[in-house]
């Protein structure tokens, strides 16, 4: 019988065996690829807990299906459903044209308060990638997900609003390097302390959760010096009054060699790190865009805000094969509010041709059962994802890119994966057999 996830009072999530998930199965391509992801991930389930487990789907509408049916391009009762059920997973959707919409991610992302955008990027072996050396990728990215520019505040130069705001900028604020007055548009850049804080804080758990060597503080605070530069600030005020003991700042660095001198932070520093504390640091985000392609084992878990991970997470996504094998969640820490997704958009003029890459929705999903701490399906659906992939039966995106390759459709690529998992399972088996 199902039931809902819930939190308990400990802030851990209660999963039934049986628990109901709610899905947005998206627009354009998103129907034929979440009817591949539901398969593989009932199928995974099923194999990993010999059917004592099984997800119930509750569907809930979004995008162009939502506005056809209700009207609305995100109905309040959806919202309510993904908050009544905790977890959910979603598609690619639209961006509807006028309405008062700007997007239905970011929407959701504000209404639900889901402030970490959670994105980790790793390379499959076999994944055609334009760097030498992908297998040093394995990152994942915490990205600020309800401040910054996309907070949406913004107005369209020449309206009242936008001259409204420039009188008050130059007439009461006293700014003058507006270069054009009354040709400009204007866009707000909120950054809070607490806002900060949460993400950073989620970052620095998880790093020491996974046992995970550094988390770096990505930003623009050598130019905007309360915005970025207090996002850096506030992250490494969470490192030392709240993590201490388990970790090791650059700042702290900083004050070492102006107390002591460069040698002796150096040498606390080594100390530190020999002693296993999780070292907190900071870099400029055109910088780290740099050093991800020169040095990308340097760097764990990245925490940073909204504009900077938007293109950070996109990027690094290139480098192990795309964004149609990027998979990405938006959490609420605090509360549990979790919403799985694709991270590529509709492909709208490939909907209905069943030949798209169902991999970002698929590991979106693995995110899911990981956080839902059912690990073994998760294991079992990527381990079977990888053996798809080095026998080179894939969708036309990698196709184009391998050489002896065998081109699936969605569809096809979905069965490959479901026939690898007896394989994953049999060899499993095979080893446990052999150590004993």
């Amino acid at each position: 019988m199902s039931a809902k996830i819930t939190l308990g009072s400990n802030g851990k999530l209660l999963v039934p065996n049986h628990p109901t998930i709610p899905f947005i199965e998206g627009d354009g391509i998103g129907p034929e690829i979440w009817k591949v992801a539901q398969k593989v991930f009932d199928t995974a389930v099923a194999k990993a807990y010999n059917g004592e487990r099984k997800i119930e789907w509750k569907e809930m509408l979004a995008g162009e299906k939502a506005f056809k049916q209700t009207g609305e391009w995100l109905p309040a009762a959806t919202l309510q459903t993904a908050k009544d059920y905790i977890i959910s997973i979603k598609g690619p959707l639209t961006t509807p044209i006028g309405g008062g919409i700007r997007s239905l991610n970011v929407a959701m992302r504000q209404d639900l308060d889901l402030f970490a955008c959670v994105r980790p990027v790793k390379w499959f072996k076999g994944v055609p990638s334009p760097v030498i050396h992908p297998e040093q990728v394995n990152m994942t990215i915490f990205r600020e997900n309800t401040e910054d520019i996309y907070a949406g505040i913004e107005w369209k130069a020449g309206s009242p609003e936008a001259m409204k705001f420039e009188k008050f900028l130059l007439e009461e604020m006293g700014v003058t390097s507006v270069r054009f007055p009354g040709d400009s548009s204007y866009g707000v850049k909120p950054v809070s302390s607490q806002g900060s804080k949460r993400l950073v804080r989620a970052a620095i758990k998880y790093a020491l959760e996974n046992n995970l060597p550094s988390v770096t503080l990505v930003h623009k605070g050598n130019i905007m010096k309360f915005t970025e530069g207090g996002f850096k600030n506030w992250g490494y005020e969470v490192a030392r009054q709240e993590y201490g003991d388990a970790t090791f700042t650059w700042d702290e660095w900083d004050q070492l060699k102006k107390q002591f001198g460069e040698a002796h932070a150096n040498e606390m520093q080594r100390k530190a790190l020999h002693d296993g504390k999780l070292l907190v640091k900071d870099m400029i985000a055109d910088n780290f865009l740099q050093q991800i392609l020169i040095a990308p084992k340097d760097f764990s878990v990245v925490a940073t805000l909204n504009l900077n991970g938007d293109y950070i997470s996109d990027a690094l996504a290139a480098e192990v094969g795309g964004i149609g094998i990027a998979p990405g969640a938006n959490i609420n820490y605090n509360t549990g509010y979790a919403v799985f997704e694709a991270t590529h958009g509709t492909a709208p003029k490939f909907a209905g041709t069943d030949s798209m890459n169902p991999s970002s929705v698929i590991l979106s999903g693995c995110m899911m059962l990981e956080y839902m701490e059912w690990k073994e399906a998760a294991e079992l659906i990527s381990s079977a994802l990888q053996a798809a992939i080095m026998r080179k039966r894939v969708t036309i995106d990698f196709y184009n890119l391998m050489n002896g390759a065998t081109l699936l459709k969605t569809s096809e690529f979905g069965d490959e994966i479901i026939a690898n998992m007896g394989v994953v399972i049999g060899d499993a088996q095979l080893k446990k057999s052999s150590s004993l």
